[in-house]
């Protein structure tokens, strides 16, 4: 894809989900069409956006290939709407394994799948008593792809911890616009949440989308909350898109500028200051500008 040279509206959803595919499809339906009709040419959408379970197991049974029925009606949906679509975080079967992946799906207006993203750094968190890869298996690739809003770093939740990963997806990769969708707990959000988002959208100079789950997932099994508080930063760390209220259902809509990105980068260019020779890292350079660069139980929390 050509170097994109202008603004693209993009629209930034927040949600809750339940441990119900028909009743999340119906949700999203309906923020797709909300989107659309004010314009939006891309849609991002949380992690656990089909579903989220309210017990242990329940993700499991949940999960499909990405080729199954489940998948496929969103792939209709973004076809239907002639949109781009971000599915932050779907629960992937995969032939012989018990455990699934997490998998961000990126999909164009053709309903074609761009990419798929398995997330790599899997929630093992001691403080909260969750560990995801009791029901996950860890991907090992890192997933970059072009589309009308630039080009997109794909990523899930708890991959915002590991700065590295955007390292390479930005100075290797050519990242302009990195995706966190979230599922994020409420104790680590208050603490960590914006301060993570910024810094990444910051030390590379890119657009940082975060969609979020929010709220009171269910009240019958495990109880579970996410933080909420979608935001989206630009490549100064400014905050363009959040919702009035950081735990209701609805889509915030910003502009994605490639004259931003490229001016911001222009002006304080740090990717020509970077001392691979002491990181001991080897390098992490990316396409000169205007290049394309090639891109090489029941939970799921982050």
């Amino acid at each position: 894809m050509a170097a994109i040279t202008r603004k693209v509206l993009a629209g930034l959803v927040q949600m809750t989900s339940v441990n119900d595919v028909a009743v999340n499809f119906r949700s999203c339906s309906q923020l797709v069409a909300d989107a659309v009709g004010r314009g939006c040419e891309i849609i991002f959408f949380p992690e656990c956006f089909s579903f989220i379970g309210a017990a242990a197991g329940e993700a499991q049974r949940a999960a499909e290939p990405l080729t199954g029925p489940v998948m496929q009606r969103y792939l209709d949906l973004a076809k239907q709407h002639e949109v781009w679509l971000s599915l932050g975080g779907f629960q992937e079967r995969v032939e012989g394994e018990e455990r699934i992946y997490n998998t961000h799906v990126v999909v164009d207006t053709s309903g074609t799948i761009q990419a798929a993203y398995r997330k790599i750094h899997l929630y093992d968190v001691p403080m909260v008593g969750l560990v995801e890869s009791k029901q996950a298996l860890a991907g090992s690739e890192l997933v970059c792809c072009d589309s009308p809003a630039g080009r997109l770093g794909v990523t899930i939740c708890y991959d915002m911890r590991f700065p590295e990963l955007y390292q390479k997806l930005t100075f290797l990769h050519g990242a302009e616009v990195l995706l966190m969708p979230s599922a994020f707990a409420v104790k680590t959000g208050e603490a960590h949440w914006e301060t993570l988002l910024r810094c990444r959208a910051i030390e590379t100079q890119c657009y940082v989308v975060a969609a979020a789950q929010a709220g009171q997932h269910n009240t019958d099994g495990n109880q579970r909350r996410s933080y909420g508080h979608s935001l989206a930063f630009d490549p100064w760390g400014k905050c363009v898109a959040r919702l009035d209220d950081p735990h209701a259902t609805g889509v915030a809509t910003f502009e994605i500028d490639p004259e931003l990105i490229r001016s911001t980068r222009q002006n304080m260019p740090m990717h020509e200051h970077r001392r691979y020779d002491l990181y001991g890292d080897g390098p992490h350079q990316t396409a000169k500008q205007g290049a394309s660069a090639e891109g090489t139980e029941g939970m799921f929390f982050g």
